[in-house]
């Protein structure tokens, strides 16, 4: 999303018009694409919740499917949503491939459309995160997650080299003033703040997801054409800022490399979470 800053602003953002903006940056491109790259973090955060099969599981802002699929590999019984139908379109044609068994769901992360208490585990990996009402969304996680039930997610950090990447992109597409930025969610602090008195149990991990690819360029080329934010930060600057963010991304990209061997190796950091439900 382009709210990358990570300072909470004082005005009020009219947040439904924030949310259709959003929509329409991550239905540009198509953000599978590099999605499935990170199928990954669906496997260890499942494990981390210890999911089980039989048991009833929220996948929020689903995205492509990540823990979608790896719920339903552990035999959960998923209902999987998101926003952007699209991308609920990319995730039931990767659960078809494996015959897995899914139930699909148009939803909006913070206006969840099931009762109270549904689910035993809530899960979002790099989705919620990015909602403009952050408050808002954190009590709809909560509300349909039962009691002693699990929330999990994984969000990247302030820190990490996706915390960098929210950032370099925000100063050349500034945030719709007044929200909360996305990788506060990758914090401790904010997380006990967001969730408060509905949560008696918070265990974090701190976790690497090292993005793999040919060369600086080829991670350009991808996310520029593939992933909403990057590509609609380019198409909305004349060709001379075009030219300096890509400068700008080419160098963040190569400073933060560990490929020693050619290529592009570098590790971003998430924060694994395991809330338990009050």
């Amino acid at each position: 999303m382009m709210d990358t800053g990570l300072q909470t602003l004082n005005p009020t953002p009219d947040f439904e018009a924030v949310k259709a903006r959003q929509q329409a940056v991550w239905s540009s491109g198509d953000y599978a694409v590099i999605g499935n790259t990170l199928q990954i973090v669906g496997e260890r955060l499942c494990e981390a919740m210890d999911v089980r099969a039989g048991d009833r599981l929220l996948d929020v802002a689903a995205g492509n499917g990540n823990v979608t699929l790896a719920a339903a590999r552990r035999w959960c019984r998923v209902v999987s949503t998101d926003y952007v139908p699209a991308l609920l379109e990319r995730a039931r044609r990767r659960a078809e491939s494996e015959g897995l068994e899914i139930e699909f769901r148009d939803a909006d992360a913070e206006a969840l459309p099931f009762p109270d208490a549904t689910f035993d585990y809530v899960a979002s990996s790099f989705g919620v995160m990015f909602t403009p009402h952050q408050e808002r969304a954190a009590v709809e996680l909560a509300r349909v997650c039962r009691p002693g039930g699990k929330i999990g997610l994984a969000n990247w950090t302030p820190e990490g080299f996706i915390g960098k990447l929210f950032r370099l992109v925000g100063r050349y597409a500034p945030p719709p003033r007044g929200l909360s930025a996305p990788a506060l969610w990758g914090t401790e602090a904010r997380l006990a703040a967001l969730f408060g008195e509905r949560i008696s149990a918070m265990k974090v991990r701190r976790r690497q997801f090292v993005f793999r690819y040919r060369s600086p360029e080829h991670f350009i080329e991808v996310f520029a054409r593939f992933y909403g934010p990057i590509l609609k930060a380019f198409e909305g600057l004349d060709a001379l800022r075009r030219a300096e963010f890509a400068i700008d991304l080419r160098g963040l990209l190569e400073s933060e490399n560990r490929s020693e061997n050619g290529g592009l190796v570098i590790p971003g950091e998430y924060l694994e979470v395991v809330l338990t439900r009050a």
